[in-house]
């Protein structure tokens, strides 16, 4: 036996003619509104009304009992945290995000063919904010700070570069320019 759903929403097994409608039952079309709250009549939400459908859901998240009986140096961790003086030495923390990254090189790249060299700091510096470990951001950064007169900073960065990608495609370039930028140093 098949069944089948005629327009009125109601089965039909018979197989025959759907067209009419069936005795008994009123043909109505469908309320395809969407809800809005402003049609709601408050006698209709009981007594709960002003409560949060999640209420029931609610979780006790306290500490247990034995708590500082088992991890005593907790308290201290915590005190640490909120005060921003974590063990790794990270006082605050960023979002990470790639694409972000991409376009602050992008822009930093565009600041730096113009030899606007401390602007391009600026978004070479915002992209390692977005993506820590970016090979590409550290290397112009070293770059741009070379061209600044930062020796020491540029250093650093290059060297940043090379524990990053030890053979990337500008690993020779870097290590030339740490080799160089050492050597003026001591001139």
């Amino acid at each position: 036996m098949v069944s089948a759903w005629g327009q009125n929403g109601q089965s039909s097994a018979s197989g025959g003619d759907d067209s009419k409608p069936q005795t008994g039952t009123a043909a109505q079309a469908p309320d395809l509104a969407p809800p809005r709250s402003d049609r709601v009549n408050a006698s209709d939400l009981g007594k709960d009304v002003g409560q949060s459908s999640s209420k029931e859901t609610q979780i006790d998240a306290s500490a247990p009992e034995d708590d500082a009986k088992a991890h005593p140096q907790s308290e201290a961790a915590v005190q640490e945290a909120v005060a921003g003086i974590t063990p790794g030495g990270i006082s605050e923390f960023h979002q990470w995000d790639p694409h972000k990254a991409a376009k602050s090189v992008e822009v930093g790249d565009f600041y730096f063919k113009r030899k606007n060299y401390k602007a391009a700091e600026g978004r070479y510096r915002e992209a390692l904010g977005y993506k820590e470990n970016d090979a590409v951001a550290t290397y112009k950064l070293a770059i741009c700070l070379e061209k600044l007169g930062v020796f020491d900073d540029a250093i650093t960065e290059y060297e940043s570069y090379l524990k990053i990608l030890p053979h990337g495609p500008e690993a020779d370039a870097a290590q030339k320019s740490i080799d160089r930028l050492k050597a003026e140093k001591q001139n």
